[in-house]
């Protein structure tokens, strides 16, 4: 125990985290050198998007003064909105590599990772990044750090983790300065679950870090939030491949394998104990995410809905932030109410679920969760608009706010501040200089003017500078409308979203025209109807395809054609009456992108 070393790598996004755990694996010989980039990225939305959205556990071993360590490595997500996969990681480790950009200097995600890790009393290991580039900084960032870190100077390690300088002071700063981990390798085994995934061939995989005694092969293992016991047919350590071991002792990171087919019954932060010789109390679970942003997911064909259900349990098993219900729609038949951290976290599960799990679906328009206080005196959180009663039933109406830290270059903070006050922000704290050109600004803003398309317009009005975060913090009385959608005279509760008055009667307008230029043409009109809290505001009408039913008549008299368009009319009447609309998915992926 005395020679295992578990830490994190925490950092803003785009700081070189994924390149520098690459770096650290071709040091200690865990792959060969130039193998691959970015070996812990491995889903292919991971590469593509240049990001890293799941924490990756991986274990080395380092020859340190003739002593032979293992280091547990995990690496973490940068993203605000997979700030969940940080804290879980956090939790299993007692220190952290702290990633600074010498490009960039410190950043808003840089502080709340950071805060986070300090909150667990890791040990922080500051390292400034990329210092081969020529626009570097390092002499200012450096002092960032210091003042961040409380630490001295000698303290920052650089490096470049893409030519794989300065690589080898990490590791042996890793062995001298983060301790060992604490434990009683006598005493009954509690293991704690940071991660798992579902294996169609072995079932359920978790990934755990042991905090007291041992697990061994064969073992019967009692997971202690169910109480339900099983063996443990496989268990090892987390190399790129999984290597199978006969036992792992207290302190170490591992896999284990049980068998276990029905996803409700591994939680991350549960407990994993000896069924035989069980621990009095389980390990103290870290918090559990909070949904942020809310959303609903429907099948294309209504057939595939088992086959999504199943998917959506497989894939909440690897992503603990994601939660669902199940509900319905007349338009759109059956579906799940899920709940995400933010909107890329809301993109990152639509794209997993098409690509990993083959299936075709919907996705509705993203809203935030509401307080309504009736006049009846009864309390309601809703999150699906279709659920909010109407207007005269209420006394008020209250929505998420949030805390955002922005850090940006002074030159841009006016043009920061003017789109913060257009999205009814309002400025709490005086700027704070960072540097004498880096400045930090606060403001309380409504959660549902972020999700949208807050952060493109930020990195657009600073040039990419900019960087923010954001903690909730609490409900605020506010001036809602709902926006509802009619199509051929039906309501279609699945397009309906909540907005603030200012805004509601532009957005219903922008909403009725992106559906009259979506919805293709039928063999009748369809009238498009869009109300703003219960009054009609805007509409359009989409033409029918027409056929010249008078083509053939040539000369003669008037009287023939007129029959014969009189029956055209009224064919197409009946078929109004009996006709469906088909409303195709892109239509709901359209209105997510109607700007504010």
């Amino acid at each position: 125990m005395n020679y295992i070393r578990n830490f994190c790598i925490i950092a803003h996004i785009d700081h070189g985290k994924s390149t520098l755990a690459d770096r650290l694996l071709e040091l200690t010989k865990t792959v060969s050198e130039g193998e691959h980039n970015q070996l812990l990225d491995d889903m292919d939305l991971e590469k593509e998007r240049g990001i890293t959205i799941k924490s990756h556990a991986v274990q080395m071993k380092y020859q340190y003064k003739n002593k032979t360590y293992t280091l547990n490595l995990i690496d973490t997500p940068g993203h605000v909105d997979f700030s969940y996969e940080v804290s879980r990681s956090i939790a299993a480790c007692e220190g952290a590599l702290l990633v600074v950009d010498c490009t960039k200097s410190v950043q808003a995600q840089t502080i709340s990772n950071l805060s986070l890790a300090l909150k667990k009393n890791l040990v922080i290991i500051p390292v400034l990044n990329k210092i081969d580039l020529l626009d570097s900084i390092p002499e200012e960032v450096m002092e960032e750090i210091m003042e961040l870190v409380k630490c001295k100077m000698e303290d920052i390690i650089p490096v470049s983790a893409k030519i794989g300088l300065g690589i080898k002071n990490i590791l042996n700063k890793i062995v001298t300065c983060i301790p060992a981990p604490k434990g009683d390798p006598k005493a009954p085994l509690q293991a704690f679950i940071f991660d798992s995934l579902y294996n169609p061939f072995t079932g359920i995989e978790a990934f755990f870090r042991i905090k007291n005694g041992s697990i061994k092969k064969g073992q019967k293992l009692r997971f202690m939030s169910t109480g339900k016991v099983y063996n443990a047919y496989d268990i090892g350590i987390l190399k790129l491949k999984r290597i199978s071991k006969k036992i792992i002792d207290t302190g170490d990171v591992g896999y284990v394998v049980s068998g276990i087919k029905n996803t409700y019954e591994v939680k991350v932060g549960d407990t994993i104990t000896d069924a035989n010789n069980p621990a009095i109390k389980a390990i103290e679970k870290i918090d559990e995410a909070k949904p942020m942003v809310f959303s609903s997911i429907y099948p294309i064909n209504s057939d595939k809905y088992e086959e999504l259900r199943s998917s959506i349990e497989k894939l909440q098993l690897n992503d603990a932030a994601f939660s669902f219900t199940t509900e319905s729609s007349p338009v759109l038949g059956f579906g799940f109410h899920c709940g995400f951290l933010g909107l890329l976290h809301m993109e990152v599960v639509k794209d997993r679920l098409e690509r990993e799990y083959g299936i075709s679906i919907i996705i509705t328009i993203p809203n935030v969760s509401y307080k309504l206080y009736k006049k009846n005196n009864k309390t309601l959180l809703i999150n699906n608009p279709s659920d909010f009663p109407e207007m005269y039933k209420l006394k008020k109406i209250e929505e998420p706010y949030v805390l955002i830290s922005i850090i940006t270059k002074d030159i841009y903070i006016g043009n920061i501040m003017s789109l913060c006050i257009e999205k009814r922000g309002v400025i709490i704290e005086d700027q704070h200089y960072l540097t004498s050109g880096r400045i930090k600004i606060t403001f309380e803003m409504p959660l549902s003017e972020i999700i949208f398309d807050f952060y493109d317009k930020l990195k657009t009005v600073s040039r990419g500078y900019a960087s923010f975060d954001y903690n909730f913090i609490g409900y605020r009385n506010s001036d809602l409308k709902k926006i509802t959608v009619f199509i051929n005279y039906e309501k279609i509760e699945s397009l309906s979203i909540l907005s603030h008055k200012k805004k509601a009667f532009f957005l219903a307008k922008k909403i009725c025209k992106e559906l009259a230029l979506l919805i293709p043409k039928h063999q009748f009109n369809i009238p498009i109807q869009v109300s703003v809290s219960g009054k009609i505001i805007a509409r359009e009408t989409i033409k029918a395809f027409r056929k010249n039913v008078t083509d053939k008549c040539y000369g003669g008299d008037i009287t023939r054609k007129r029959k014969l368009l009189e029956k055209q009319k009224k064919g197409k009447k009946k078929m109004r009456q009996i006709g469906k609309v088909e409303i195709p998915s892109s239509a709901f992926m359209t209105l997510l992108k109607v700007k504010n």
